[in-house]
């Protein structure tokens, strides 16, 4: 098979992985920067061009588009559904996972346990905001923040009411969400794969961190999930029309909460705290559906 990377960083340990298990099956793959390609959208013939030269066709693309590069990303990958390429996740689920507070609401319309999440555009909403959040501690959330970056946790009430009017005057989007305390600073990211739960690990925050991303300096290990937590994943990723993520959850006294889908989980953290070959099963899922034309969207936002 000819797989396509859209990717800006082939020194990525995800990246090199990936190349690496289609490789070793047997597949061509090439990474392809997302930002350099260029499309012509012409009737009946949509092209991408890459360095000068139009891309071959390819059976499928990896989309690993950076959160930076969402809108021109996933306008590049469209492309690629409207040539009958396969992607492994669609340009509309990815959409839907990198707008929290969308992924959220179709979450709750799923029936999927979420933290108490509320929105407001108005400053003068602020305490009500708090308010239904159940009040401080209360998490801050960037909508387009990423790796843990725009998350604030506010102690009282005061800190958090500060920090949502000094956000919103500066016409940034946040959302307000409760504060499972009893998480202890940990999260489950449970990896899904065709509809499968193929790993699971608990990331817990440095010292003095309630944040638990691997990049702010967090751990992991493998864990085993328990049956409610296997179908909350489950069902987040279907929820988002999502055939590959990495589903975050917290063990509230309620049962797990979903904070985040990432649409393109790193492999690093994952792969070394539970010893499985993630990259290869992304790639088993390629060959076992890559088809032309099996797109459901077709690229249609």
């Amino acid at each position: 098979m000819k797989i396509a990377m859209l990717a800006r960083n082939a020194n990525l340990y995800s990246h090199k992985r990936l190349v690496e298990a289609a490789q070793e099956r047997g597949h061509e793959i090439e990474i392809i920067n997302t930002l350099r390609c260029y499309m012509n959208i012409a009737s009946r013939r949509p092209e991408v061009w890459y360095n000068g030269e139009q891309l071959p066709q390819f059976d499928a693309v990896i989309p690993r588009i950076g959160a930076s590069v969402t809108y021109y990303g996933l306008a590049v990958l469209r492309q690629f559904e409207m040539m009958g390429v396969y992607p492994v996740n669609e340009s509309v689920a990815i959409g839907r996972s990198r707008d929290k507070l969308r992924s959220m609401q179709l979450l709750a319309r799923d029936g999927i346990g979420l933290p108490v999440t509320t929105f407001a555009h108005d400053p003068k909403q602020t305490e009500e905001v708090i308010r239904l959040a159940g009040g401080a501690p209360v998490v801050v959330k960037l909508l387009e923040g990423t790796q843990g970056i725009g998350v604030v946790l506010a102690d009282t009430e005061r800190s958090a009411k500060s920090v949502i009017e000094a956000f919103r005057g500066a016409g940034v989007n946040i959302m307000a969400q409760e504060f499972i305390k009893e998480a202890g600073g940990s999260d489950i990211r449970a990896l899904v794969i065709g509809g499968k739960v193929v790993a699971a690990m608990q990331r817990s925050g440095a010292e003095g961190e309630f944040r638990s991303n691997l990049h702010r300096g967090g751990s992991a290990r493998a864990v085993k999930i328990s049956p409610e937590e296997r179908a909350t994943a489950l069902r987040a990723a279907k929820s988002l029309g999502l055939n590959v993520c990495g589903v975050d959850m917290l063990r509230s006294n309620h049962g797990p909460v979903v904070m985040e889908v990432n649409s393109s989980p790193g492999l690093e953290g994952v792969e070394k705290a539970t010893g499985r070959d993630i990259a290869g099963k992304i790639i088993e899922f390629i060959e076992k559906n890559a088809k032309v034309g099996k797109t459901r969207t077709k690229g249609r936002g």
